[in-house]
């Protein structure tokens, strides 16, 4: 799971446990369920029978008399509403094409290849290249204008010009000739493996 998705899943989780607890709050309080069921609610607990209120009339003129109240409600709800605007626009903008058109643009009926199976097949074929230890591939940006970013780890003997040199008249030609789609601008990351400890005897 990428930390995007960890951070959206962590604030539905929370947001959904706020206004389940709320709704079940209210929903006690309102049916009476507390008297029904001969349930005895916790002292100072809000909203224990279908007369309570979640705030009474003294402690709204008892806080609305405080000169900082006003502005620190305003301050509260502009900023619920920035973080919430935040992270809508968080996710309208995809930072993966998600699919990517076949044969051009627009793809010929409609035809589209998921960017994770082009990114795997590309790491696949890198990976069995002479000098690569491993290879990750991931596919950036939008589908009309996506960027591929390579990551390659090479073996101690492997030489970088001739891996580059490889990668690109294999794994990447590969991809152009399969897809239909022009040459993507392409970023790629050379690492070298370290060498394993060697026993002498």
């Amino acid at each position: 799971m990428s930390p995007r998705s960890a951070l959206n899943r962590s604030l539905l989780a929370l947001a959904g446990l706020v206004l389940l607890g709320g709704g079940l709050l209210v929903l006690f309080a309102g049916l009476d369920l507390y008297r029904r069921r001969g349930l005895v609610p916790p002292a100072d607990w809000p909203l224990t029978n279908p007369s309570d209120v979640l705030l009474g009339s003294a402690d709204r003129a008892r806080w609305s008399s405080q000169g900082w109240w006003w502005p620190a409600v305003i301050a509260a709800l502009a900023l619920t509403a920035l973080l919430a605007l935040w992270w809508l626009l968080a996710q309208l903008s995809r930072r993966r094409p998600g699919f990517l058109p076949l044969g051009g643009t627009p793809p010929p009926e409609g035809v589209e290849l998921r960017d994770r199976a082009l990114s795997e097949a590309i790491a696949n074929e890198a990976g069995v290249l002479p000098g690569i230890e491993h290879a990750a591939v991931r596919i950036t940006g939008r589908p009309a204008r996506h960027r591929t970013l390579i990551r390659l780890t090479l073996t101690p003997e492997g030489a970088p010009g001739t891996t580059l040199g490889a990668l690109c008249e294999g794994p990447l030609s590969t991809a152009r000739r399969s897809t239909g789609l022009p040459d993507p601008p392409t970023e790629v990351r050379l690492q070298v493996a370290r060498h394993g400890p060697h026993r002498v005897e």
